[in-house]
């Protein structure tokens, strides 16, 4: 069983986000306390990730087109910490 940790930012936006996102930011919660990111590869709609650049040691999984967890995973101690939820930033 993996834990889950949030911090302060993450816990105060969610309150701001659509009650969809919430709800599906929950069960991704739960799919990750059931098996770390590896778990994330048996649903598909998640599109988990790593990143590149300055949060390459971070992964990325989609809650909707538009918005995104971006957390940290320590395999060592089975933990995982949220790092932001977000609307995802697109380039154009």
């Amino acid at each position: 069983m993996w834990k889950v940790y949030e911090t302060k930012e993450v816990t105060k936006s969610l309150r701001r986000f659509p009650q969809q996102i919430q709800r599906k930011y929950k069960a991704w919660v739960e799919v990750v306390k059931n098996g770390g990111s590896t778990n994330l590869r048996n649903y598909p709609g998640f599109r988990d990730e790593k990143l590149k650049g300055e949060l390459h040691e971070c992964r990325s999984s989609r809650l909707s087109i538009q918005y995104r967890v971006i957390y940290a995973e320590e395999n060592a101690v089975k933990e995982i910490v949220v790092l932001k939820v977000t609307p995802h930033e697109y380039k154009k």
